[in-house]
């Protein structure tokens, strides 16, 4: 890790954006939203100077993540943008570019903004991967793990010599404060065995989204906490609904339990609803 140098290039609360840098190449994980994609880029830029950005490793195809691609690649029509094959064929769809385009906007008026250039359809990715693809970044060798749970799509890219993950939302989406929420929107026992096929990595660092890297401790702690977090709030929505409450009841405890106010500045709300719903479903569907 001493080689590397990781830095935040997030443009608001909620972006997920990181640059990892071994002095030869440049690796963007993740690009945040369509309305902060200019302003990432001039962030990389700062950072980069002259030099070029190689490569960006994109974790999933959600809006949050994905669209300001678009954007940085405009600033460096070069990058090779790196994401998993079914990512692809998401971004290539029109109902779910319609879809991530009306997320975007709705939280860009929550900060603010009310205008600006929608690059959306302009979604590319260059080098399409599957589960233990290798990906030569200058010196830096990533291998690639397919995480599904939190979308189908979800990868996370392993650097063994590192001993670092660039992990995704699928473990869990982490707060300042050491919370971690669950987020399984496709499945939760296909997370749970996500998480265990990164329990048997060598890991001593995660970056993750939304936050940034974990420390050796931070990483321990999340490694240890992130299944059973997931289990226990599975079986706390389960008791809900199993007791005679409905799915809106579900969502609700949930809610209230979890929406705290160190959540919000990083967890749109609308987001927050709509993930909510689905991972009631899932339990409901799954465990019930």
């Amino acid at each position: 890790m001493e080689k590397l140098k990781i830095t935040d290039v997030r443009a608001v609360p909620g972006d997920s954006a990181f640059l990892i840098d071994d002095g030869k190449t440049a690796v963007l994980y993740d690009t945040g939203f369509a309305f902060t994609g200019f302003q990432v880029a001039e962030n990389i830029q700062k950072e980069l100077g002259e030099r070029p950005l190689d490569y960006i490793f994109l974790t999933h195809s959600h809006y949050d993540h994905a669209l300001g691609s678009a954007y940085i690649v405009k600033r460096y029509p070069n990058v090779k943008v790196v994401a998993g094959a079914y990512a692809e064929k998401i971004f290539a769809k029109p109902s779910a570019r319609a879809t991530m385009r009306e997320l975007d906007k709705t939280f860009a008026k929550t900060c603010g903004v009310f205008d600006y250039e929608d690059l959306i359809d302009e979604l590319r990715v260059d080098i399409s991967v599957n589960d233990g693809d290798e990906i030569e970044a200058g010196d830096m060798r990533f291998t690639v793990i397919n995480l599904p749970g939190h979308t189908r799509c979800s990868v996370g890219y392993y650097l063994p010599e590192s001993k670092l993950l660039l992990g995704s939302e699928t473990l869990g989406v982490y707060f300042s404060d050491g919370t971690i929420l669950p987020s399984y929107l496709i499945g939760y026992k296909t997370t749970l065995e996500s998480i265990k096929k990164v329990e048997a990595l060598d890991i001593e660092h995660i970056l993750l989204p939304h936050f940034g890297l974990l420390n050796q401790e931070q990483t321990a702690y999340f490694l240890k906490e992130a299944k059973q977090v997931a289990v226990r709030v599975a079986e706390e929505i389960k008791q809900v609904l199993a007791s005679g409450g409905t799915k809106e009841e579900a969502a609700k405890y949930f809610e209230d339990k979890y929406y705290l106010d160190h959540v919000k500045p990083t967890y749109p709300e609308a987001a927050f609803r709509l993930n909510t719903g689905i991972m009631v479903n899932l339990v409901a569907n799954e465990l019930l």
